[in-house]
């Protein structure tokens, strides 16, 4: 693994442990050349994924960005980061399990939503704005509104 700092190749592992509910190994590295200490994780990958847009344009799945819109919608909410960590994972694992190669978009976004209706409403709500493209307040109530239960009036 080559430093981040230095770039010199030959870094050491320092220390081992599971991550992520056993989906990862975390790993702890020090680079001898210049002292910097640094933290990797290593993960099963059962096969390449490719995005297929709603434009058609292709490109490769990028866990990460996965990671960061689900971790932009969660900001600031009562949830563990082992448990986003965890749901993350799984929503990979799902993913690719699905068994094919090309994944369109939507069906991501769909197994995103899913899963963040069951932990928190509001990283929900925010996940689908970005989504959904809401561009008006009206998007919002409406969305908001097909969350609430009838109630005896309507």
């Amino acid at each position: 693994m080559r430093c981040p700092f230095c770039g010199n190749v030959d870094t050491q592992v320092k220390d081992s442990r599971p991550a992520e509910d056993h989906a990862a190994i975390r790993r702890r590295r020090a680079c001898p050349a210049c002292g910097g200490r640094f933290t990797t994780y290593e993960r099963v990958q059962l096969r390449d994924l490719t995005v297929v847009k709603k434009n058609g344009r292709r490109e490769d799945f990028d866990r990460d960005k996965l990671d960061r819109s689900i971790r932009i919608s969660m900001q600031k909410r009562p949830v563990e980061p082992d448990r986003i960590d965890q749901m993350i994972s799984g929503s990979v694992r799902r993913l690719e399990s699905l068994g094919e190669p090309d994944i369109p978009s939507e069906k991501i976004g769909q197994i995103v939503m899913e899963t963040l209706a069951r932990i928190d409403t509001v990283a929900y709500v925010r996940f689908a704005s970005v989504y959904k493209n809401f561009q008006a307040a009206d998007d919002f109530e409406e969305f908001v509104h097909e969350l609430r239960p009838p109630s005896e009036d309507e």
